[in-house]
């Protein structure tokens, strides 16, 4: 994809509803947010289908890769002025690689991931994405590249990317509870800013930052249950991938499915990684893919002659989801099995497209993972401890163990409240 840089003034500065203004640290960084495939983040939503249940969550992946951009420029300072040498070169790429750290998400984020690109996570088509960038910005992002990777001698500049306690993290719980309106997830991010420090080339936190800590960790935890895993979003998102696995299903009998050229080469190709990897063009025809791909072609299907596709096509579009149960023990299979016959003698479905209209799955979400990935907190002694062990919180402890759900999904015309 040819890309001409602007030469106008580069030092710009963003006005952030979170933050207030944000500036761009430089020239390499404002030509990285001009380029086509980070302007596409504008058009992808950070949290899916969410809107569907909070009517505010409308923010993107653009706003969530400037925020945290800002985020990791205020942690440099911070670790500098605590006599922590970070080179002018290491400054730049450590906000090189925060600020692209989501430009391989695909459309709605989380929600269609694997759906699309089969057994392809976002973080390898961002190394790809990179790794394109740093051909045609002539090796400029080369040691930004080594940091996302954690191949560079300081641990903790990666650790500033991707850690239990990083920039990236920061910035959605404080900007999704923003947009929702879900203030059990606001966090105190410049508290927790001014209390880095780096101990043993690992990110810590000093430990009169105790408290901010644990706000932060049970403020993600009750985000997971009232936003990320919200049943209704769950029950949305799940009838979205059975649309567009409808969608392959029927272009791979040779079906005709309406789209845009990059969405259609998804569905009737069905690329996989390797394919990625041995194919010049294919990466600049993900990086056409937006939320508007899918959504034009989800409207356009609501008239498609199969009817599976063109049913559940107009469910979403007009908000008729799913009734969801959600439960912490396993479903029993008999009542599995009866939800299943009732779709098919209500709707006259085959068991093959009864199979769309009943999600049955569990979900695992563990909030604080100890171990090697844990939150470090620096005493004045120098010692180091994790912070579940020093907190005096002790759902802390309780947060490290998984908890799953078991859940199903099904029309609310099947359902039977005397079952």
């Amino acid at each position: 994809m040819a890309f001409e840089a602007n030469f106008t003034n580069k030092f710009k500065i963003l006005n952030d509803p979170i933050y207030g203004f944000i500036s761009i640290p430089s020239e390499l960084i404002f030509d990285l947010i001009e380029h086509p495939y980070f302007q596409r983040l504008r058009r992808i939503t950070q949290l899916g289908l969410t809107y569907l249940v909070y009517p505010g969550a409308y923010h993107t992946r653009f706003h969530h890769a400037i925020g945290a951009m800002h985020l990791m420029q205020r942690a440099v300072g911070v670790l500098r002025s605590k006599g922590h040498e970070i080179t002018d070169e290491e400054e730049e790429a450590v906000y090189v690689a925060i600020l692209l750290h989501d430009i391989g998400h695909g459309p709605f984020s989380h929600a269609l991931e694997h759906t699309l690109v089969r057994n392809v996570d976002h973080e390898q088509l961002s190394t790809l994405f990179m790794e394109r960038l740093n051909q045609e910005f002539d090796g400029k992002l080369t040691l930004a590249i080594q940091i996302f990777r954690n191949q560079y001698t300081k641990r903790y500049l990666y650790e500033l990317i991707s850690s239990q306690l990083d920039m990236d993290r920061l910035d959605y719980l404080r900007r999704d509870s923003f947009y929702t309106g879900v203030t059990e997830g606001a966090i105190n991010s410049e508290r927790l800013l001014t209390m880095l420090n780096v101990a043993d080339d690992r990110l810590v936190v000093d430990a009169k930052g105790i408290y901010s800590v644990e706000k932060f960790i049970v403020a993600r935890s009750l985000m997971y249950w009232q936003v990320y895993l919200h049943k209704t979003v769950l029950s949305a998102e799940f009838m979205l991938v059975n649309v567009l696995q409808r969608a392959k299903e029927l272009s791979s009998e040779g079906v005709e499915i309406p789209g845009t050229q990059g969405l259609r080469t998804f569905l009737y190709e069905d690329p996989t990684w390797e394919d990625f990897n041995s194919s010049p063009t294919l990466l600049d025809t993900f990086a056409h893919l937006d939320d508007a791909d899918i959504m034009a072609a989800i409207k356009d299907w609501c008239n498609h002659e199969d009817r599976v596709l063109s049913d559940l096509s107009r469910r979403l579009v007009n908000r008729r989801l799913f009734r969801i149960e959600l439960q912490k023990e396993e479903l029993d299979t008999d009542y599995v099995d009866d939800i299943r016959q009732k779709i098919q003698s209500t709707f006259g479905f085959s068991t093959e497209e009864a199979s769309y209209y009943m999600i049955e799955k569990s979900m695992s979400n563990d909030i604080y993972r100890a171990g090697d990935a844990q939150i470090r907190l620096l005493f004045k002694d120098g010692t180091v401890s994790d912070v579940a062990e020093a907190a005096d919180q002790l759902n802390l402890k309780a947060l490290q163990t998984a908890v799953t759900r078991h859940f199903i999904c099904y029309p609310k015309e099947v359902w039977n409240p005397k079952k």
